[in-house]
């Protein structure tokens, strides 16, 4: 059995890790969406879909997850609902079971008829890729809620630098 999970992984946490462990209990191998991938540079998505790729594939080889366990994909939006779940039929392999927390998602694949499960949330007040961004941006401890394979990924890019290059206002707005 196949499960699909998707997410932003903006950037990819200890949540996600245990996530992915759980789904993993439940079915033989789990497709990883990289959701927003086309999107980057920005507070909300600093990542780029490949750098994202690249912590999740880290991440889970640092945890002992063999890659013969998942598929990782970049899904691009699209601004149409209503053939959100035949596009993501068409790039990934086949699955039996959704797991997201997202109602939309919920919604389009539950009208696919596919069996959704809402995964565990694990810390979600601490382990969020929200929560690691703002940290960055405060200077506080974020490493904490990484894998260390995250974090040096993220030093790689000079990614805390990025963060908070892009939380500057332009000197017309100030």
């Amino acid at each position: 059995m196949r499960g699909l999970l998707v997410g932003r992984m903006q950037p990819v946490h200890q949540g996600h890790l245990q996530v992915v462990k759980r789904i993993l209990e439940e079915v033989d191998e789990v497709i990883i969406c990289i959701g927003s991938a086309q999107l980057s540079h920005t507070l909300k998505d600093p990542f780029t879909g490949g750098e994202r790729v690249m912590m999740l594939t880290k991440a889970l080889s640092e945890n002992g997850i063999p890659a013969s366990q998942y598929y990782i994909i970049p899904i691009q939006d699209i601004a149409c609902n209503s053939v959100w779940v035949a596009h993501i039929k068409m790039l990934t392999p086949p699955f039996d079971r959704i797991y997201t927390g997202n109602p939309l998602v919920q919604r389009l694949f539950l009208e696919e008829g596919y069996q959704v499960t809402t995964p565990p949330l694990f810390y979600r007040d601490t382990f969020s890729g929200t929560e690691v961004r703002k940290r960055m941006l405060n200077g506080e401890d974020w490493e904490s809620l990484v894998p260390n394979s995250v974090e040096e990924a993220i030093t790689e890019i000079d990614g805390v630098e990025r963060l908070n290059h892009l939380s500057k206002k332009e000197v017309s707005e100030k």
